[in-house]
Parts: C-alpha cells; sequence; structure tokens
C-alpha cells in the first residue's frame, strides 16, 4: 500500500511538474510573442504640444513592459505598434446662459497600428481619443500637463486592452 502511495505519489508530482501556468495580474495574453517593437509616435496634430509625442511613447513603452512578459526591442519584434498623434484640441463644453464657457475639454487623438506577428487575428488600425475637462477660467498652460498625462494614460490604457487583454 505504501508503495502505490509513493508511486502515484510521484506520478502527479512529475505531472504537475512538468506544467506551465502563465498567468497576468493584468489579463494580458501575449500567446507566443516574446518581444515588442514600439515606434515613436509623431506629432501632425494641427495645435502641437512639443513633449506630447515623447511622453506618449514612453508611456506607451512603459505598460507594456511593465504588464507584460514581452521583451521590449528596437525593431522588428513580434508585436508591433506604431502610428502618430493627429489631432489635439481645445474646445468649449458647458455653455453658460451669457454664452460663455465654463468648462473646455482637452482631446487628443491618436492613430494606432497594431500588428501581431504570432497571430494576426488581433491586428487592428484604428484611432484612439480622450479627453478631459478644465476650468474655462484657467488658461490651457497652467493645467496643460497635468491634462496631458492623464488623457495619455487612458489612450495607452485603451491600447494595451485592444492589443493584449482581447476582451
Amino acid at each position: 500500500m505504501l508503495k502505490k502511495s509513493l508511486i502515484l505519489f510521484i506520478g502527479v508530482f512529475l505531472s504537475l511538474a512538468s506544467c506551465k501556468v502563465n498567468y497576468s495580474f493584468t489579463g494580458a495574453q501575449t500567446g507566443t510573442a516574446k518581444t515588442v517593437s514600439i515606434s515613436y509616435f509623431t506629432n501632425i496634430a494641427p495645435l502641437n504640444n512639443p513633449s506630447l509625442s515623447q511622453l506618449f511613447t514612453e508611456k506607451l513603452k512603459d505598460k507594456f513592459v511593465r504588464e507584460t512578459p514581452l521583451k521590449l526591442i528596437d525593431d522588428n519584434g513580434d508585436m508591433r505598434l506604431s502610428g502618430r498623434i493627429i489631432d489635439y484640441t481645445v474646445s468649449p463644453v458647458a455653455i453658460q446662459q451669457n454664452v460663455t464657457a465654463a468648462q473646455n475639454r482637452l482631446t487628443i487623438t491618436i492613430q494606432v497600428k497594431f500588428v501581431n506577428i504570432t497571430d494576426s487575428k488581433y491586428d487592428f488600425e484604428k484611432s484612439f481619443s480622450n479627453f478631459e475637462d478644465f476650468d474655462a477660467t484657467k488658461s490651457l498652460s497652467a493645467v496643460e500637463g497635468d491634462l496631458v498625462n492623464a488623457i495619455c494614460d487612458k489612450i495607452v490604457q485603451n491600447i494595451f486592452n485592444d492589443a493584449v487583454i482581447n476582451w
């Protein structure tokens, strides 16, 4: 009886030891991909924030490095992200009785191309847009840094979700 139990224990141990489970707290599904390359996102928006390209590109790289097992490489990754910033606008959103805006909205739109070499059914090319509202009594330059950071974080999360979460 002891011999059978020992053989059963060894058999179960060996079968479990040979299993590999990939678990991610973010829900990222990278499949067989091992690398990711993220190109610099150029800014072609008519209204231009000079630091936006660098900020956005670095936030996107950081997201993929922190929340996936993928290794960031310069070119030809198993997953590839490229694109450009196509819109950066400020518009009034909350008009008051005296026809002045109580709030303004900063909107950023980024066109993204995602290519998954290991599984092309996840490829996409589309635009991502998001915004933040701010008090119209404040100048854009006074609040721009915080707004741009918040908007970029939202867009990066949306791109990440579409590329590797696949919900």
